[in-house]
């Protein structure tokens, strides 16, 4: 590498990958092309619209925060955020076409061609990029060089995980505890005067240490590197923990909802056409089910059932009738279990493949639940285990769902252990921490699959 030439202070600038995503855009419109028409050269309008979507892409990507630095996050949900700017861009061209009256100009399956095309192949990039990235990182170039400091549990994680791992191209090349509160400033400014060249700095101090921050960045006032308060709260149940600004003051947000009023509205969009998609396809399957519920057994085709919405809000939750009509103990829900003899003769097939649940895209409309979400538990239980489970109740920040993550990963069906319940927990608030277009369409896409095989429902 030539003398005064080093990747160690700059990350891949976001103009590589502006005109990597043009590039992406221009070469798959033609490659569709070619695959549609079996030759190169193509015409004017489809010149022209490849041109027009590169500008939109480009917009779409920028405004959802794809080109910006993503040093030390997940690339699972980076590449959610990439296809999801790039559906969200051919969705905008498709209604340029629709609102031009243009759509007849353009062949429908060259369209489809090329948006899968160059989804894939931004994916593609994006994951060798990533893999390069990495690989460089390990053999310390492309690496910011960090300065610690701090003491206590937290401290001693961030420098066992961090200091041995520079994939993330992070360098803890200096690490300062301190014994004294009085004596971390003279710790500071004696690590300066030896070495001052860091990138950045991160403050892992003990929350009950946290009145020595505006000390420590007045000693640090006349350097340039980044300044990062990294307290320790992992160990904490945090669910979407974010800083806030608020009336003029920043709030570090410990327990809030992801889903905002923007989110929301995305959401229930999603929600409403889904939950018609649905009850449409499925409505010969619904009136069959209904009238041999009706045949089989005597009581009402639905069964209604309290349960606790978004914001901890009883709602009444719908679904096919699977067991001949009994009386539970007050305050008691017996779960069902393998073999149930209280199931009906088809009750056992409807529970197995998920169809009891189809009357729940009803409540999908009604707005009361969503498509995907945690699964709304027996009163009873919540009551059994909102004292059993840490951070049990923070499962209703959102509406329930009739699927979820905690299902599609085998924590569906009866919970007859502590254990169970604390795994589906875990998995409705990882997914509630981390929601997206991207995770709700995977999980749909599992739950199909799963619907047919899953041994745990009975």
């Amino acid at each position: 590498m030539p003398q005064g030439f080093s990747l160690s202070r700059s990350n891949l600038p976001a103009t590589l990958f502006i005109l990597l995503d043009i590039l992406t855009s221009y070469l798959t419109a033609h490659t569709a092309f070619w695959l549609r028409f079996s030759y190169v050269e193509t015409s004017f309008n489809y010149q022209s619209l490849s041109v027009i979507h590169a500008f939109l892409v480009v917009g779409t990507s920028g405004m959802f925060g794809v080109y910006q630095s993503w040093r030390g996050r997940s690339l699972s949900y980076f590449l959610g955020i990439v296809i999801f700017s790039w559906v969200i861009s051919f969705t905008l061209l498709v209604a340029f076409l629709v609102m031009t009256k243009s759509t007849e100009q353009y062949s429908r399956l060259w369209l489809g061609s090329w948006i899968v095309l160059s989804i894939l192949l931004s994916i593609v990039f994006r994951i060798l990029i990533t893999v390069f990235l990495r690989s460089i990182r390990i053999r310390g170039r492309n690496s910011k060089r960090v300065l610690v400091i701090g003491r206590g549990r937290n401290f001693y994680s961030i420098i066992h995980e961090m200091g041995h791992r520079n994939e993330w191209g992070y360098r803890l090349d200096a690490c300062l505890e301190y014994d004294q509160l009085s004596r971390v400033r003279e710790l500071v400014e004696s690590q300066l005067k030896k070495d001052s060249d860091f990138d950045e700095c991160w403050l892992c101090l003990p929350l009950k240490d946290s009145t020595i921050i505006e000390e420590i960045l007045f000693t640090l006032r006349y350097q340039t590197m980044d300044i990062r308060y990294m307290p320790g709260l992992r160990d904490m149940a945090l669910l979407n923990h974010r800083v806030t600004p608020i009336g003029g003051f920043y709030s570090l947000d410990l327990s809030c909802s992801p889903l905002n009023e923007w989110n929301s509205m995305i959401k229930r969009i999603e929600d409403v056409m889904l939950s018609l998609v649905a009850i449409f396809i499925a409505s010969p399957v619904m009136l069959a089910i209904a009238f041999l519920v009706k045949i089989t057994s005597e009581g009402p085709v639905l069964f209604k059932q309290r349960r606790l919405g978004a914001n901890g809000e009883q709602i009444e939750v719908y679904k096919f009738r699977t067991m001949y009509v009994h009386n539970e103990a007050d305050g008691k829900v017996t779960q069902a279990v393998k073999n149930d003899q209280r199931l009906t003769s088809i009750g056992g097939f409807l529970r197995r493949n998920s169809l009891d649940e189809l009357p729940q895209f009803l409540n999908v409309l009604k707005g009361n639940m969503s498509v995907v979400g945690p699964r709304p538990h027996a009163l009873a239980h919540n009551e059994q285990y909102k004292e059993l489970v840490d951070s049990y109740m923070k499962r209703h920040k959102v509406k329930p769902g009739i699927t979820g993550l905690a299902q599609v990963n085998g924590f569906r069906g009866e919970t007859d252990t502590l254990a169970k319940m604390q795994k589906r927990v875990e998995m409705d608030l990882k997914y509630i921490n981390s929601w997206s277009l991207s995770l709700d369409f995977k999980i749909i896409c599992l739950t199909v699959y799963k619907s047919f095989s899953d041994t745990n429902a009975y």
